[in-house]
């Protein structure tokens, strides 16, 4: 009785195993496929992240410059300019410390005439042959009223006679200290509206494909951007940096 009964079980086991073997081979073989189709289910989608940079630190800077053909009376003459707008910053309240005075620059062309056209014929004309360049810069710690104070100058040298050429300077943080912000975010936003995509297509978000990082640029008052918008900042001191990661998501 017992020997039948052994040989009874055996093949109730066997099929049992096997059974079971075949339903987990079907599993996995399910897995592997719907794994091989869900590669070709991809979403691709772009982030964008910006960030406004405020300038650590700006200059105004001046230069004048005379012409003519003693260079001993020109020399003096920009001595004498820029002593006094060195007076004149002094006494509006510019630190002795925050003028920069640099070098003076001769220019000599070596002759008195020069060729010109005139009228479709090259004819001999007087020109001068020295030129002295001399300038001088600024630093301002409150950035914000760089603006002003330059045009406050511009407008008092020329009511003194001391007419120059004035602009503007502004010192912005290196990219790359910003850089990991602007990616981290962008990455961020990508993965949002990869989300969003879907969701609407009755879908899970799986892992990132592949990734690629647009290229860091800057939009302000110095610089244009075609897909900067309305919202460019106006103050010359503020620039924003803006970057557009586009993002391969897998779709499950």
């Amino acid at each position: 009785m017992n020997e039948k009964s052994t040989k009874t079980t055996h093949p109730i086991i066997f099929g049992c195993a096997l059974l079971f073997g075949l339903i987990f081979l079907g599993f996995f073989i399910y897995k592997g496929l719907r794994t091989f189709s869900d590669k070709d289910r991809v979403v691709t989608v772009k982030g964008l992240a910006e960030m406004n940079m405020k300038a650590t630190a700006s200059t105004i800077s001046l230069d004048f410059s005379f012409s003519g053909d003693d260079l001993q009376s020109l020399l003096k003459q920009t001595e004498n300019k820029k002593n006094a707008i060195v007076s004149y910053l002094k006494n509006n309240g510019c630190a002795e410390n925050s003028i920069t005075i640099k070098n003076v620059d001769v220019y000599d062309r070596q002759a008195y005439y020069e060729y010109e056209w005139s009228d479709g014929k090259r004819v001999l004309v007087k020109v001068d042959r020295y030129t002295i360049s001399q300038g001088l810069s600024i630093s301002i710690t409150d950035v914000e009223t760089t603006e002003d104070k330059a045009s406050k100058i511009k407008l008092d040298l020329v009511s003194n006679q001391l007419t120059s050429n004035i602009h503007t300077n502004y010192v912005f943080p290196e990219l790359n200290s910003i850089k990991p912000q602007l990616i981290a975010e962008s990455t961020k936003n990508a993965r949002t509206a990869g989300e969003q995509f879907a969701n609407d297509s009755k879908a899970k978000l799986g892992k990132i494909k592949t990734a690629s990082q647009g290229q860091i640029t800057i939009v302000g008052r110095y610089y244009y951007d075609d897909e900067a918008g309305s919202d460019t900042p106006d103050e010359p001191y503020i620039q924003k940096a803006r970057v557009v990661s586009t993002i391969v998501f897998f779709l499950e």
